[in-house]
């Protein structure tokens, strides 16, 4: 095969200048028709750092079902959007004015921060533009979508609208996840993202008892406590109740100088059984209302507080079997607390630091002041046991700051209301990999709670949410309605504009509440901003929603994927999209996570300047990262793909340009190569009408490969549609083009239907990889003369089913493990494949003559047929199941003979290469050999010549000729070309 070297990256940026030129992207588009739709959602990223392979994989996943779909003769459009709002922009802003917390902000103005905000959001958007433009995605980022447009932020407004109507809003106070550091809570996804091992304090506490149970009466001469664990000890000033559940048993332990209780079941946790003084038992619910005295001084007369409740949440697996409740910190806890009717303790503010009213502690963050805490209950007397935990503990997916669960105020979506829904809906979707339907995102659904979409914060689109002094509340669904209301014009609708705007309505003046939405519920918002619905465009989203496809990492489950379904389910009762492919993760070759500190892995631009776009492309989508698997990124997975792919592919064309007819006129100006003529007849340039076997078998093969291609990209299946490239550009390659270079050199009409069977495979070859391998698919189709401007503005190749022969592709099959076999014996024998041998036997197959012409040619040996295989020496077998060949290896004068002239061949056409001759270079020969073998070589001199494009073959060295010394078969021979 032919050494074609060439550029590749440099390739690619020329066709990427092509595309432009030609404007190939927009006339795919606009080259469809508008009532045959394929509608593609593209989730926002942040443009606040630059792209990453986790980026580029979901990235290919939406070029090549797009372009897939185009060639199949959809309209697909592609509007690319960036998300502009939320924590990552806020947090990358006070890095970088040295701004540690919400008050800061406040200090430095709200407006400042926020337009500071806006300035950062386009930071790396010329970076996001050549990377997507290099690797080849077509998209729309000239006409992109930004979450912070007006328009936008509007049919935000309008989806919050609709949600209240609906009744599916409602403010409330709730346990949350909050992050101390941003001061706002968290959804449950988010908090989701960040969960980390940590170590934290473990610790048993001292309640002492005003009250006893009748059963322990006895036992008033000693003072009496109950023994509670925790693993958050700043917790304990904000304490309220101790719980314990009515039915577990409860055993008072006598210690000598004091009695504690503790459950029955926790016992042995605690105390050796031998020679430790135990009194009767007694039942959980012999407990309530026990009066004990608080921990710390601070809220020691909270009305109501400090007595033992009942709680059915109260288990045996750990502690003491009762519970230390402080109602400001979580779910359970505050239940208790609104069940018993008291003003909850609130200890903490929300920026994590205890409250003035700690006074031992006031002013520290709860986690850093866990040490003193434990510190002082030791000191008083109330410490029982101190151990540590590691365990599970979530964090801010962005700052990674340890968040606290903290009851506040938020406002929330009813999402628990829809459930019945959102899961009737799911059933509508298909999802890439199957099993992430009723699994990962199925469970994620069935533990789905109310989602709590308010944020504390500043940078992020407002809820539009008017309040009067008597808590009365007026939403806002549109700029104009607001307008309508306050009689202003509305130009911007951020915080620090519309928080200005105050509404005078039936004598009440309201004014907006502080908040801002989740950025989640931005993006989940996205397929309604991104056209401006309702406002504008209605008609043509309700005709075209939900969306047919839409691609991301696994990660979105719990992300963008459930927010787009919660709002679809909820405000039109259906799917927000129909079909999802979901990826995996990319890691370091490793396994270990890419980091830039760590040098794991190599940087995007760096694999693309190397091996180009089509290699990266391949790789990724050739894997199982394209079915929600991780993956470990292997630079050496990528030079595989530029090896045995691409350039076996290149090597094809270039051998097909070599043999191409002299005669093939030029295309359009600037093309730098020439064609066959494209109108030329199909039918001829598919095999059809021609009887070679090798024409027939690469047709049945495109066939195959056509089919096999569609059903995956149809199934949407993305691996199972790179995988059969492989195997056919080897096919092609290593057997049609080796097996077919006779006929190629031949000349006539044999080599005419070569070429043009080449061609033809070629170009519909090219259509097939399109999708996958852009640049190399529009090298190959321009190259070898494609009928249109590109080859991503023709159609998808269709299957012939009647021309994929299966009888014969199992025979040529067979005929490949025959050869296989057979160059084992060779190698066995240790003769090269250039020196022939006189006969080669196969059993176990009945195959035609066609095909043992295959192996004759293949395997250099005179003879091959079907008879049964001798078992002597010089002959040897090789055997694969029913098959068995055997070779003889017996070599004789004329073998020999033979063999010298094969090697000429060779070492005569590696000289023509070295002095730049091409097959068109008809030049005569010189040759100047030994006189021993000068016999051999005026008895082949018309072999010879055919064989290397010789004009005449002259048996001298004449001395103005220049020429090279080379060694066949142990003879030295000079070579001289002439002109």
């Amino acid at each position: 095969m032919l050494k074609y070297c060439m550029d590749i990256p440099k390739k690619e940026q020329e066709m990427l200048a092509y595309w432009d030129q030609i404007s190939a992207f927009q006339k795919s588009v606009e080259g469809r028709p508008r009532d045959r739709r394929f509608v593609f959602y593209d989730g926002p990223p942040f443009a606040t750092g630059m792209p990453h392979y986790g980026h580029i994989v979901p990235g290919t996943m939406k070029d090549v079902m797009p372009r897939y779909k185009t060639m199949r003769g959809y309209r697909v459009e592609r509007r690319f959007g960036w998300d502009c709002h939320g924590l990552p922009v806020e947090n990358l802003i006070e890095k970088e004015l040295g701004i540690k917390d919400r008050k800061a902000i406040e200090q430095f103005g709200v407006a400042k921060f926020n337009e500071a905000c806006r300035a950062s959001v386009t930071r790396y958007v010329d970076e996001w533009k050549n990377i997507i433009r290099r690797t080849g995605r077509w998209v729309d980022m000239n006409n992109a979508y930004f979450t912070m447009d007006r328009a936008y932020m509007e049919s935000i407004w309008w989806v919050f609208g609709e949600l209240y109507k609906k009744d599916l809003l409602y403010e409330g106070r709730k346990p949350m996840h909050i992050c101390p550091r941003c001061e706002t809570p968290l959804s449950n996804f988010e908090v989701a993202l960040g969960y980390k091992d940590i170590t934290d304090p473990a610790i048993t506490v001292r309640f002492r008892l005003k009250d006893l149970p009748e059963s322990l009466a006895l036992l008033a001469n000693k003072p009496v406590y109950l023994l509670a664990w925790t693993t958050t000890p700043w917790t304990l000033p904000g304490n309220m109740f101790l719980a314990a559940h009515p039915a577990h048993d409860y055993v008072a332990v006598d210690a000598g100088h004091e009695v504690v209780i503790v459950a029955r079941a926790r016992f042995d946790a605690y105390f050796d059984r031998q020679g430790t003084q135990r009194h009767p038992y007694i039942k959980g619910i012999e407990l309530e209302g026990l009066r004990y005295e608080p921990l710390f001084p601070y809220f020691k007369d909270r009305t109501g507080a400090f007595r033992v409740v009942m709680a059915d949440f109260v288990t045996l697996e750990e502690g003491t079997g009762i519970v230390h409740i402080a109602p400001a910190f979580g779910e359970d806890d505050l239940a208790i607390g609104e069940r018993e009717k008291v003003d909850i303790i609130q200890h903490v503010g929300m920026d994590g630091k205890l409250k003035d009213e700690v006074t031992d502690f006031k002013g520290r963050f709860v986690k850093s002041a866990n040490k003193d805490i434990v510190g002082w209950l030791q000191e008083h007397g109330v410490l029982f046991e101190e151990n540590t935990v590691t365990h599970s503990y979530p964090h801010c997916w962005r700052c990674d700051t340890p968040l606290l669960n903290y009851a506040t105020s938020s406002w929330f979506v009813r999402v628990t209301a829809l459930k019945e829904k959102l899961f009737a809906n799911n059933q509508k979707i298909t999802w890439i990999p199957e099993h992430m339907r009723d699994g990962r995102f199925g469970k994620w659904l069935e533990g789905a709670r109310d989602w709590s979409i308010s944020r504390n914060r500043f940078w992020g689109t407002p809820l539009p949410v008017w309040k009067a002094p008597d808590g009365e509340v007026l939403v806002i669904s549109s700029c104009a309605e607001l307008e309508a209301l306050s009689g202003k014009k509305i130009y911007d609708l951020h915080k620090h504009v519309v928080d200005a705007v105050e509404i005078q309505k039936n004598g009440k003046t309201y004014t907006r509440i502080s908040d801002v939405l989740d950025c989640w519920f931005e993006s989940g918002t996205m397929p309604y901003g991104e056209v401006h619905y309702p406002f504008e465009n209605k008609k043509d989203f309700d005709e075209h929603f939900p969306a047919d496809f839409i691609a991301e990492g696994q990660d979105q489950t719990r992300g963008w994927f459930y927010t787009l379904h919660v709002l679809a389910t909820a405000l039109f009762d259906r799917p927000a999209f129909t079909t999802v492919v979901v990826n995996g993760l990319v890691m370091a070759e490793d396994g270990k996570k890419m980091a830039k500190r760590l040098k794991n892995y190599p940087e995007v631009t760096e694999v693309l300047d190397k091996y180009g776009a089509d290699a990266l492309r391949f790789y990724l989508m050739n894997s199982p990262v394209t079915r929600a698997e991780n993956l470990n990124f292997s630079e050496k997975g990528v030079d595989e793909v530029y090896k045995k792919v691409i350039l076996i592919v290149e090597n094809v064309v270039a051998f097909w340009e070599m043999y191409a007819e002299a005669s093939r006129h030029p295309r359009e100006s600037g093309d730098p190569v020439n064609s066959l003529d494209p109108g030329s007849s199909p039918a001829a340039a598919s095999g059809m009408t021609s009887g070679n076997i090798l024409d027939r078998w690469i047709t049945a093969r495109l066939h195959e490969l056509i089919r096999d291609v569609t059903s995956a990209y149809e199934a949407y299946d993305l691996q199972g549609g790179a995988r059969p490239v492989v195997e056919f550009a080897n096919d092609l390659s290593t057997w049609f083009v080796r097996r077919s270079r006779d006929r190629f050199k031949e000349g006539g009409e044999a080599k005419q239907q070569a070429v043009a069977t080449l061609a033809w495979v070629l170009r519909e070859f090219s259509k097939v990889i399109a999708p996958l391998m852009p640049f190399l698919a529009e090298r190959v189709y321009r190259t070898v003369g494609g009928g249109k401007e590109s080859v991503h503005l023709d159609d998808w190749p269709m299957v012939q089913e009647n021309l994929i022969d299966q009888k014969l592709l199992d025979a040529m099959q067979t005929t490949r493990k025959i050869v296989e076999l057979g160059l084992a014996a060779r190698m066995e024998a240790g003769t090269k494949v250039r020196q022939p041998l006189s006969e080669f036997r196969v059993t176990g197959a009945v195959l035609g003559e066609e095909f043992l012409a295959l192996m004759r040619d293949e395997l250099n040996i005179q003879m091959v047929s079907n008879d049964a295989a001798p078992l002597h020496a010089p002959w040897i077998m090789k055997q694969e199941g029913n098959l068995i060949v055997s070779l003889n290896t017996e070599m004789t004068d004329e073998l020999r003979e033979l063999g010298f002239v094969r090697e000429m061949v060779r070492q005569i056409n590696d000289a023509r290469k070295q002095v730049g001759l091409s097959i068109q270079d008809i030049v005569p020969l010189y040759i100047d050999v030994p006189e021993r073998v000068r016999a051999i070589v005026e008895k082949h001199r018309g072999t010879l010549a055919r064989q290397i494009l010789a004009r005449e073959i002259l048996l001298e060295r004449p001395d103005d000729i220049m020429g090279v010394e080379v060694e066949v078969a142990g003879e030295t021979v000079w070579i001289g070309m002439g002109k």
